[in-house]
């Protein structure tokens, strides 16, 4: 595993951000971590690039302990942010030289490397354009060029569609799809459903600090029910039931329904979604399923 997480602890006075999260990512896939805003999803990307010191527990990326070498970690990663980090008053190859010169790749081979990532990214157009006249999109593909300039062996991603356009959101997800395709392993934060659905290999749920569940995309719609019930009613209130597909399920979700003398509207039956795992596992009562 390219990165193991076991335990992880950390608080911030008495407030308990992480509690004993734990996950590990096979090299060259893509990881999710998903959840809502304050679950602590930023703080495992803050650890994990030695930004912060965990309070408890242990967290290896590239074989290297991220409290005990720091400097190795750094040396085996590359991160961007919520917000593209890229000068807007230079052009989208002025950012790349720049970046470069700043992570001393040999000067030599400068010029073809921001050739190739600027073709990788499809930016070959907007290369000599100011990155202030880019889209949402075009600057955070930008961003992702410029994170792999040092030739990374894990890339964090966090939250990188926040407050694009769906555009520019999918712009962004073709990216990653391809460093995927090319071997990179990317750890990506989201609290996009579909996000997490279209990209990761592995998702892990983390909710107040903890992680809710743990699997692929599929595993993760199993544990809701087979099928789920929608039942939308006259006053236009919709009401969503996870089943098993059985047929006595089945009667009884409708024997239900007739005792309560509800008039339904419509009733249909769908598969799960990644949106029916999110809520049922971070539901206040979330730890009863798991």
């Amino acid at each position: 595993m390219i990165v193991d997480v076991r335990e992880l602890q950390k608080s911030f006075g008495d407030h308990t951000v992480l509690d004993s999260v734990s996950f590990s990512i096979p090299r060259g896939s893509v990881f999710g971590l998903l959840g809502p805003n304050g679950a602590g999803k930023t703080t495992v990307v803050n650890i994990l690039s030695t930004l912060l010191r965990p309070d408890g527990g242990q967290a290896l990326v590239a074989g290297h302990d991220v409290a005990t070498d720091p400097r190795a970690v750094r040396s085996a990663i590359s991160v961007t942010g919520q917000f593209a980090a890229v000068d807007e008053l230079l052009t989208g190859r002025e950012n790349l030289v720049m970046m470069a010169r700043l992570n001393r790749l040999p000067r030599s081979s400068i010029p073809t490397v921001a050739g190739e990532l600027l073709d990788r990214f499809d930016l070959v157009d907007a290369a000599s354009r100011r990155a202030g006249t880019y889209s949402g999109g075009m600057r955070r593909r930008l961003d992702i060029a410029i994170s792999l300039l040092a030739r990374p062996q894990v890339l964090f991603l966090d939250e990188p569609t926040t407050g694009l356009d769906p555009r520019s959101r999918q712009e962004v997800w073709a990216a990653v799809k391809e460093l995927a395709a090319d071997g990179t392993t990317v750890l990506l934060t989201t609290q996009y459903l579909e996000e997490a659905d279209q990209l990761a290999d592995r998702i892990a749920v983390l909710d107040d600090g903890r992680v809710v569940a743990d699997g692929t995309a599929a595993e993760l719609k199993s544990r809701v029910g087979t099928e789920v019930v929608e039942v939308e009613f006259a006053d236009g209130s919709v009401e969503q039931i996870p089943t098993d597909g059985s047929v006595a399920q089945m009667r009884a979700i409708l024997d239900d329904l007739d005792a309560a003398s509800g008039t339904a509207r419509r009733i249909g039956v769908r598969t799960p979604t990644l949106d029916d795992v999110f809520l049922t596992l971070t539901e206040p009562k979330a730890g009863a399923l798991v």
